[in-house]
């Protein structure tokens, strides 16, 4: 205890430090300024080069477009369902070519969600993306029994002891194995296509136990060839869940001086698997060191986003567990309860839920509360509620679990409770998808209009 006081002193005397923007680690603030006295600090900037994209910039237009995608496991039907009712609506504005990689100038997924990104924003050698929306479920519903094989419950208890349920080796073949010849998994050769959208996939670094948000990696590796990494790596990093797929471990390499730089990733849905708030911070950092990219909206300028964040659904036991019940827990029974990993279920509904929240709150302060839409599920039963259950008979239900998500009123955080509550007058999800796709196609064309506008008058 006396060395814990010590401790407390030592902190005392320490430099105030503040979270870098370009690495996530504290630095200190300033020289000789203390935690007991705290002073002023300057906080420097770098410039970073954006990469180009068809849709023009958001200074061209009056919103920010984002739109975020949960983690999950084999739940990503559920978004995927949702995603394709959203595109198909955008089509219907704007014909049969439309994709949700034109409107959106932020795309984010923790998981499987950030499968999905990846899905939804890689470019093919037309620099299309690979997959339109309705193709995402196809892809769980035809690789998800591989992906999470069904085995006996005995034996999957033993393997749980020994390591990951799963080897992940199917999933890493279909990540790693491009699905046209012409496709280069490098980032900065598919972020230069012009239709490559900001992808923002968080991990969690083991090495350093904090968050790593992979949209840092993606723009600074134009730039930084230790941080130009394998699209593949980051798709294999988001999804390594604890105890269900095995942590990844990956090196980048910059080919002029023979450096290396390695990387502890496991999924981060432990820290993001709501990944909204942690892509509106990296949103505004971006509006401090670009600001001409999106000027005149500056970084505090939340009512000028557009957000449409979509869940996986949660188990409706998330909830349940008793203090009595945790009580007499020890390591196996956190890990391993009736089917459910209660500590990984625990971390991944709370922070989603916080998540939820405070974005909720900032954007009903502002009066803006319609431009954030929020679609979850939290009572989800049975194998539904599972990440990893591929059979037919689930994944069936998870698509019609998407569907009775659009037919579902629209709900929003109340304030006092911080519980989600029915809003009425908003109509369904649907009804909300159908009047954020009119936003986003009537954005996109005051963008393409005010581009075309500055560029005739060069």
């Amino acid at each position: 205890m006396a060395e814990l006081i010590r401790i407390g002193e030592q902190m005392l005397a320490k430099t105030v430090s503040r979270v870098d923007m370009e690495t996530g680690k504290p630095v200190p603030a300033a020289p000789r300024t203390r935690f007991g006295r705290l002073g002023s600090a300057s906080m420097a900037s770098r410039q970073l080069d954006a990469p180009p994209s068809p849709l023009p910039p958001p200074a061209m237009g009056r919103k920010v477009t984002v739109l975020t995608i949960d983690g999950g496991g084999i739940r990503g039907l559920i978004p995927g369902t949702i995603l394709a009712f959203l595109e198909s609506k955008l089509q219907e504005l704007d014909g049969p070519d439309a994709r949700l990689a034109d409107y959106f100038d932020y795309i984010a997924g923790t998981s499987t969600g950030g499968l999905i990104t990846a899905m939804l924003t890689a470019p093919n050698k037309d620099k299309r993306p690979l997959f339109a929306a309705k193709d995402i479920n196809k892809f769980y519903l035809e690789n998800g029994p591989q992906i999470f094989p069904q085995r006996m419950g005995f034996v999957n208890t033993l393997i749980e002891l020994k390591g990951p349920k799963y080897d992940g080796k199917f999933l890493h073949s279909k990540i790693q194995s491009p699905p046209r010849r012409d496709k280069d998994p490098r980032h900065p050769h598919q972020r230069r296509h012009p239709n490559f959208r900001r992808q923002d996939s968080p991990a969690h670094h083991l090495l350093h136990l904090r968050p790593r948000t992979l949209m840092r990696l993606c723009v600074q590796a134009q730039t930084l060839p230790l941080k130009d990494v394998l699209l593949s790596d980051v798709c294999i990093a988001t999804s390594a869940a604890p105890t269900f797929l095995p942590a990844h471990f990956f090196q980048s390499r910059d080919d002029s001086t023979g450096q290396t730089r390695d990387f502890n990733l496991i999924d981060g849905g432990i820290s993001a698997n709501n990944p909204t708030m942690v892509t509106v911070n990296q949103i505004s950092r971006k509006m401090i060191v670009s600001k001409e990219e999106f000027f005149p909206m500056g970084p505090t300028d939340y009512d000028k986003f557009l957000v449409i964040s979509i869940g996986t659904g949660t188990a409706k036991n998330a909830e349940m567990y008793t203090a009595k019940e945790a009580a007499g827990w020890g390591i196996l029974s956190w890990l391993h309860s009736n089917g459910h990993a209660p500590i990984v279920d625990m971390f991944s509904y709370s922070s989603a839920a916080l998540v939820d929240y405070g974005v909720s709150i900032l954007f009903q302060a502002l009066r803006s509360e319609k431009n954030y839409l929020r679609i979850q599920d939290d009572s989800l039963n049975g194998t539904a509620a599972t990440v990893d259950v591929a059979t037919k008979e689930n994944m069936a239900e998870l698509i019609r679990i998407g569907e009775r998500m659009l037919a579902t009123i629209v709900s929003r955080v109340d304030m006092e409770t911080g519980k989600p509550v029915p809003v009425p007058d908003e109509g369904t999800n649907a009804d909300a998808l159908t009047r954020f796709a009119k936003k986003l196609s009537e954005e996109r064309k005051a963008r393409t209009s005010s581009q075309a506008r500055t560029n005739s008058a060069m």
